[in-house]
């Protein structure tokens, strides 16, 4: 594990004084921070898009701002109008033989929290735990990817501009820099990204017993139920699978469709995909992030194909190399000792697998890790209920995908291989905190009683306790 450099020690130091300083901030200080943070959002949300979209190649300046600037916004809003309630002990009654004690949970921040910011959602994915963390009223450091440079050089010199060095810190670099930055000493530290890299985020944060919030990844299924709405459950599919070219951690990676209805899907799939995106190679349709990213799934693809697979376009676009453009395609015919049926895909290519009843799609869940998204379309509930009992996953949408994300009362995290730990809204604001317990002894009290020497008085307070519980 690489030592982190004496900079990123003296950024840490620099904020860990700051909080020790003022370490319970007032709402009025938090919120400030907050309505800066939406202050920068604002003012630079066309700076960031256009960066964004250098970056990318190509990045749809809509989906930056639906996907990304939207969701963002909305959630500081929501925790500019809830944070000051959620600041607040939440107190009651001692168990019943310790009355008239009372007892408490006081939030207290966790002092400065590290988050480790993927490429694929740079803006959403660094302002939303920053906007928990700071809410929670932490110092926060986020390391930037260096698959985004000129949106993490930006982002770094705008936050430079909106907030105190004190306050928020913003580390760019290359893999050696976030090796070196998960093994600092941070009160807590949120990764996301591939379960591989969370390995090795684990074991440094381990190192120095900095509790962690992992976001991974997985293979997200969706299952088009006996009772969908197929069309709307096809159109779905294919804008979870197609926005930001599927370079989502909560895409639909494979769908398990009724052994019947496999044509119809096929045909149908093709049909939307052409509607939604009727110039995909021109406009509005994503670039692959990096050279390198766009070699692994065309090999991907290429591998199943060579192994048996069948492509089925959803375009007539070509692949263009040299501006990293993936046409997307379905795979049919895929078996579990293909790389695109092991690997978390990441990327335009959708893997069609037919089941013969629900409960085999169940059964090829349940048997495989647990995956950070689960879809669902079926309008029984008692179907819905069975699939819902049966599997796991870190989130689940129902008649849509990715959704679930955006619920400000719902926390986003994954379960097992997928990730550990949630954030958003409250949950986010409690992920950041520690909820002290407190319990207040009342001046008029009966624990004397107990004491030592333990006698006839005792035994007989021991023996009324047991009873009582």
């Amino acid at each position: 594990m690489k030592e982190p450099s004496p900079s990123l020690h003296t950024t840490l130091l620099r904020l860990r004084e700051a909080q020790a300083r003022d370490p319970m901030p007032s709402w009025e200080v938090r919120a400030t921070r907050l309505r800066a943070l939406e202050k920068m959002l604002n003012e630079q949300r066309g700076a960031f898009a256009e960066a964004i979209d250098a970056d990318f190649g190509r990045r749809p300046v809509e989906e930056t701002e639906l996907l990304e600037l939207y969701p963002s916004l909305s959630n500081l809003r929501h925790s500019l109008k809830r944070g000051r309630r959620w600041m607040r002990p939440r107190g009651g009654l001692a168990n019943m033989v310790f009355l008239p004690a009372r007892i408490a949970l006081m939030p207290q921040p966790r002092g400065v929290v590290g988050i480790i910011v993927p490429w694929n959602y740079p803006i959403f994915l660094s302002v939303g735990p920053l906007i928990d963390a700071l809410t929670a009223g932490n110092r926060v450091m986020l390391k930037m990817s260096e698959y985004t440079p000129r949106f993490s050089a930006l982002f770094a010199e705008q936050v430079a501009r909106y907030f105190g060095s004190d306050e928020v810190a913003v580390i760019t670099g290359d893999a050696d820099v976030a090796q070196a930055f998960s093994a600092l000493p941070f009160d807590h530290l949120l990764f996301t990204g591939s379960t591989a890299v969370g390995h090795h985020v684990m074991r440094a944060a381990a190192a120095n017993l900095t509790p962690v919030t992992l976001e991974l990844g997985g293979k997200s299924p969706a299952i088009i139920g006996p009772g969908a709405r197929f069309g709307n459950a096809v159109e779905r599919i294919m804008l979870g699978k197609l926005v930001n070219a599927g370079q989502t951690c909560i895409a639909p990676d494979y769908v398990l469709v009724p052994r019947e209805r496999m044509s119809d899907f096929i045909n149908t799939a093709k049909a939307t995909a052409q509607r939604l995106y009727p110039n995909l190679g021109q406009q509005q349709y994503a670039s692959i992030v990096s050279d390198r990213q766009y070699e692994r799934l065309s090999k991907l693809r290429d591998d199943a194909v060579a192994a048996g697979a069948h492509i089925q376009p959803l375009s007539d676009a070509k692949d263009l190399p040299a501006k990293r453009l993936l046409a997307p395609v379905m795979l049919t015919g895929v078996n579990d000792t293909m790389a695109v049926m092991q690997d978390e895909i990441f990327g335009p290519l959708l893997p069609v697998l037919p089941y013969d009843s629900l409960d085999d799609a169940i059964s090829y869940i349940a048997n495989r890790p647990q995956p950070l998204a689960l879809y669902l379309f079926e309008e029984s509930r008692a179907l819905t209920e069975h699939v819902l009992s049966r599997t796991h996953a870190g989130g689940v949408t129902i008649n849509d995908t990715l959704y679930h994300i955006a619920q400000h009362d719902l926390p986003f995290g994954g379960v097992g291989p997928s990730g550990m730990g949630g954030y958003h809204g409250e949950a986010g604001f409690r992920a950041f905190s520690h909820m002290k317990p407190v319990f207040r002894q009342s001046r008029f009290n009966g624990a004397g009683l107990l004491n030592p020497p333990y006698g006839e008085r005792f035994r007989k307070m021991l023996k009324l306790l047991m009873r009582l519980g």
